[in-house]
């Protein structure tokens, strides 16, 4: 996804300094439980992560549409329904974003009454996001592309090895997405491996495949308690 400023950005919540010490008034502050969110994000934590992203998004709902990082939260705890919805007032605020369309995608794939058919044919249109992959990751959700290309495009400048390592990462991450969208857990498995392990990057998305990885194998992140 797109690093945008979180909820909690000119919206949040100041407290005078000697409020923000005491742990009552942290509770009640939309940008201490957007942090701690992402804290227990980050360590395979998913429940405690959603406990304060539903509360950030009560508190100050003109920043809901905004918060994507819920609705991959959302994907992870099997709250397919609401990550739809997430994904849905997100596309109102970053329409060109290709990510949104496919998390989208494998939400409604999940939902009660979803396929992958009706998904495709609901799936948000291809709206500029020049990002490598992301052009040919949209083509292949949407039915008319394929891993091959998506592969061939991350692959195809070599002259920066930190850009191409990122550029496989996302693209295995993606192609993992889609296979579990599928149903084809062993291929879902094996590239989402690659992104978390064998192109492991440490940006925001990066970590995701990383505990997509750990969460689909019993494996603890590090940190988890």
């Amino acid at each position: 996804m797109r690093l945008l400023l979180s909820a909690l950005g000119a919206a949040a919540l100041t407290l005078p300094s000697s409020a923000q010490d005491g742990v009552p008034d942290k509770e009640s502050s939309p940008d201490f439980l957007n942090r701690r969110g992402t804290e227990h994000f980050f360590a395979g934590r998913i429940a405690e992560s959603l406990q304060d992203w539903d509360r950030v998004v009560k508190m100050v709902p003109r920043q809901a549409p905004h918060h994507w990082q819920r609705g991959i939260a959302l994907y992870y705890a099997g709250r397919y329904e609401d990550g739809v919805a997430q994904f849905k007032i997100h596309q109102t605020v970053n329409g060109t974003d290709v990510e949104n369309a496919v998390w989208h995608f494998i939400c409604a794939v999940r939902a009660k009454g979803g396929t992958v058919r009706n998904a495709r044919e609901k799936m948000y249109p291809y709206a500029g996001d020049r990002r490598v992959p992301l052009r040919e990751v949209h083509a292949l959700f949407k039915g008319t592309g394929s891993t091959g290309k998506v592969l061939a495009a991350a692959g195809r400048d070599q002259s920066d090895k930190l850009k191409l390592r990122n550029h496989l990462c996302y693209a295995h991450l993606y192609l993992g997405l889609y296979y579990e969208a599928l149903g084809e857990t062993g291929k879902a498995a094996e590239h989402m491996k690659r992104a978390a392990v064998d192109y492991k990057m440490d940006h925001y998305m990066g970590k995701v495949a990383q505990i997509h990885h750990n969460l689909r194998t019993g494996k603890k992140p590090p940190g988890r308690q």
